[in-house]
C-alpha cells in the first residue's frame, strides 16, 4: 500500500439509479461522466491531476492537493446545475438525472489492488449516503444537492470567495456508524429526519409535553370562566358548609333533652340508635 497523501475528494451520485432499466442506466452513466469531466475542466483540473474510481451509480475523484478547491467549488455550484438543466430538458421523464455531491479533503492511500483506503474517504462516502443529503435533493426543484466537509468549509467556504456565497451553506450533523459527522449543506436544510440541522427550529407550544393549548374564548366549545359544560356534575366543595351537619345511618334516631345545631331546634323525649355523625363530611360518630 502506498503512503497516504493529501487529496481533494469529489463524489457524485445519481438519484434513484437502481429504479431504471439497463438502457436507462447506461444512458445515465454517460451523462454522469460528461457532467464530471466538463465540471473538472471548467475548474482547470485536467486528467493528470486526478484519479477516478467507478462505482456504477456514482463516480469518485481523488484530486491533487495542489489543484484549486475554490475553483472546483465554484464550478460545482454553477456548471453542474447548468449542465443538468440542459440534459434534462431534452430527456424523457425516465431518463432525468439528478445528482448528490460531496467535496472533502483528507489523506488517502492506494493498496495493491488499486483500492482506496482512508478514514477521510470513508467519512466523505457516509456524507454522500446520508439521509439528510438525499432528503435535500428530494425537496428541491433543481437537480443538484451539494455537501462539503468541515475542513472544506473552514478552509474555503467561510471566507466568502467570489462565486461561493458562504451564507448559502448551513451546518448539519449527519449520523454514521462511527458517530455524528459535522458538515455543511448548500441550500435549504430539509425538514424532519434522522439527520438534522444544527440551527434551532421553531417549536410548537406543548408539542414536546403532549399538552393541549387552552382554547380561545371565541373558539367553538370554549367555556367562559365559572361556567359548566352541559350535563357535567357540579364539583363537591372542598370546605365544609357553615353550621352543623348531621348524618344518620340506619335505625330511627330520636333525641332526648335538647340539641343545638345551626338554628336552634327543640327535641324532647325518645332514644337515639344507630350511627350518628355530627359536623361536615367525615365527622366523628357519637
Amino acid at each position: 500500500m502506498t503512503d497516504p497523501v493529501s487529496r481533494t475528494i469529489l463524489l457524485l451520485d445519481i438519484e434513484k439509479y437502481s429504479d431504471r432499466d439497463d438502457i436507462e442506466q447506461a444512458y445515465l452513466r454517460r451523462m454522469l461522466y460528461d457532467v464530471a469531466d466538463r465540471t473538472l475542466e471548467r475548474a482547470g483540473i485536467d486528467e493528470r491531476l486526478r484519479l477516478r474510481a467507478d462505482r456504477g451509480d456514482s463516480v469518485m475523484e481523488l484530486i491533487d492537493a495542489n489543484a484549486s478547491v475554490t475553483a472546483l467549488l465554484r464550478a460545482l455550484l454553477t456548471e453542474v446545475p447548468t449542465q443538468l438543466h440542459a440534459v434534462n430538458r431534452m430527456a424523457s421523464s425516465s431518463a432525468q438525472i439528478r445528482l448528490r455531491g460531496v467535496v472533502a479533503t483528507g489523506y488517502v492511500a492506494v493498496d495493491e489492488h488499486d483500492g482506496w483506503v482512508g478514514s477521510d474517504l470513508n467519512h466523505a462516502c457516509r456524507l454522500l449516503d446520508a439521509q439528510l443529503l438525499r432528503a435535500a435533493l428530494r425537496e428541491r426543484r433543481d437537480d443538484f444537492a451539494l455537501c462539503v466537509s468541515e475542513s472544506v468549509h473552514t478552509g474555503i467556504v467561510r471566507h466568502g470567495h467570489a462565486g461561493i456565497p458562504a451564507e448559502d451553506f448551513h451546518p448539519v450533523t449527519v449520523d454514521s456508524k462511527n458517530g455524528p459527522l459535522r458538515a455543511w449543506l448548500h441550500g435549504p436544510v430539509p425538514g424532519a429526519g434522522d439527520d438534522h440541522s444544527e440551527k434551532g427550529g421553531t417549536s410548537v407550544p406543548g408539542a414536546s409535553s403532549g399538552e393541549r393549548p387552552a382554547p380561545r374564548r371565541d373558539q367553538p366549545g370554549a367555556q367562559a370562566p365559572g361556567s359548566q359544560a352541559p350535563g357535567a356534575r357540579a364539583a363537591r366543595p372542598s370546605a365544609p358548609p357553615a353550621g352543623a351537619v348531621f348524618h344518620f345511618d340506619g335505625g330511627a334516631p330520636t333525641f332526648g333533652g335538647s340539641l343545638v345545631g345551626g338554628d336552634q331546634h327543640g327535641v324532647s323525649g325518645g332514644q337515639v340508635t344507630g350511627d350518628v355523625h355530627l359536623g361536615g363530611s367525615g365527622g366523628e360518630s357519637a
